[in-house]
């Protein structure tokens, strides 16, 4: 699958210090995958992060395109019982 970043994106990604590498790794194999507002699609994992010293949550949002997947942003965070859905 194609992942087109784009560079709203690619900013968040470098101010939030999320890798590229990080990023791809959740829009290829997302642990998981909710529906959003304006046909957008939310994938995320959780992982432990290095930098925080804690275990976060990696948010993207983008849309599904016939060339692949579009990401539109890109953002982590600690409140993983916000956003995580039990049983997805």
């Amino acid at each position: 699958m194609k992942i087109i970043i784009t560079e709203h994106a690619k900013f968040e990604a470098d101010r939030r210090n999320i890798s590229e590498e990080l990023l791809k790794t959740v829009v290829e194999v997302p642990q998981q995958k909710l529906s959003s507002k304006k046909r957008r699609v939310i994938l995320q994992n959780r992982y432990y992060d290095e930098t925080e010293g804690k275990e976060m949550l990696l948010r993207v949002i983008g849309i599904e395109v016939a060339e692949g997947f579009k990401v539109i942003t890109v953002y982590k965070t600690s409140k993983i019982d916000k956003y995580w859905q039990k049983g997805g």
